[in-house]
């Protein structure tokens, strides 16, 4: 092994043990990530570690409004349809983890006190809603939000 190799290995062992990926990690066993794993692996590519989105790439702030859409039927549904979910290669049971993670960690006072967690049962209805411009029903929802005085987070898509 060379030298320039060794700090890479290093880091990479380091970060896999982190997430629970190795099975020492996870005593032994091949069971399945953790929210947290899977969130990192799944989304911090457009939302980032700290949920923060971007402005300029059109990616929402979680922090502080992403509960907002936990507290209606269709706002739930639409969160089952961003790309972001839809193309993750996430079981029902995974999604419905991660959802409840992202709720938890960057919903802050946009999460309602009596937030239902996302079950799995839940999220198998709601994938099975059609939607076919998420866009444009992200407006719709965020409408219906704007109208019950419930703040969301910016989004330049038109």
């Amino acid at each position: 092994m060379t030298k320039r190799l060794a700090p890479a290995i290093a880091l990479a062992t380091l970060l896999s043990a982190s997430l629970g990926w190795s099975p020492a990690a996870r005593g032994e066993s091949a069971g399945p990530l953790s929210a947290r794993a899977n969130y990192i692996l799944r989304c911090t590519g457009c939302h980032g570690l700290e949920g923060a989105g971007s402005e300029i790439g059109g990616i929402p702030d979680f922090r502080g409004y992403v509960g907002a859409f936990s507290r209606t039927e269709d706002g739930r549904a639409y969160l089952m349809h961003v790309p972001g979910v839809v193309n993750s290669s996430l079981t029902n049971t995974e999604i419905a983890a991660v959802m409840n993670y992202v709720m938890q960690t960057f919903g802050g006072k946009s999460l309602p006190a009596d937030f239902k967690p996302f079950t799995v049962e839940e999220v198998d209805a709601l994938r099975t809603h059609p939607v076919e411009d998420v866009v444009a029903y992200r407006r719709d929802v965020v409408k219906a939000l704007t109208a019950a005085g419930i703040a969301t987070a910016g989004y330049p898509w038109p």
